[in-house]
């Protein structure tokens, strides 16, 4: 019987290692997509995922439970990124052009097919400025209402609206030759 996860917060925050190693796996999936979207390396992401967990699991007194366990993640692992950025750890974003030398471990569940418009819409996200690209990957990718992302990111709505609405018009603009 699978636990839900208000039941496993609750535990894990009680000392049961087995409990937050459960929302470790329910979740580590979404973040990594995230942190990869917005770092467009693997060992970054993978690098920031450990922090977001391990931050987790050090502030999980911390967590109350006004919005669920994910979002509170998602709040983690975007402040995660958003320094890492900001600390100007990246040097490039993800290349287009170049054959991966080998297939990475994890591999995403999500991987897009190799035509051109998708390398396109990659390529424009990743030029996106940071929030912008948070704010579309969390409610194009991830699905989630606005309001959610506004806690998420500590944004009002309006906020949140504005930096989809600017991101779908750089979008648009960008892929304007495949009408």
């Amino acid at each position: 019987m699978e636990l839900d996860e208000k039941t496993l917060v609750a535990q894990a925050q009680a000392g049961d290692r087995k409990a937050f190693d459960a929302l470790v796996r329910e979740n580590k999936d979404k973040m990594f997509a995230l942190l990869y979207k917005m770092t467009a390396d693997r060992e970054t992401a993978l690098d920031l995922l450990q922090e977001t967990f391990l931050t987790a699991y050090k502030r999980l007194a911390d967590f109350r439970g006004e919005a669920g366990f994910s979002s509170w993640l998602y709040r983690i692992a975007t402040n995660k990124a958003l320094n890492h950025i900001r600390r100007g750890k990246i040097v490039s974003f993800l290349s287009f052009g170049r054959v991966p030398q080998a297939e990475p471990a994890y591999v995403m569940k999500d991987r897009l097919e190799n035509t051109q418009l998708q390398k396109a819409l990659a390529k424009a996200q990743a030029e996106l400025p940071p929030k912008q690209k948070m704010v579309f990957h969390l409610r194009f990718h991830e699905e989630l209402p606005f309001a959610e992302i506004a806690t998420i990111l500590g944004k009002s709505e309006s906020t949140v609206k504005t930096n989809y609405q600017r991101a779908v018009e750089k979008l648009r603009d960008r892929l304007r030759e495949f009408k």
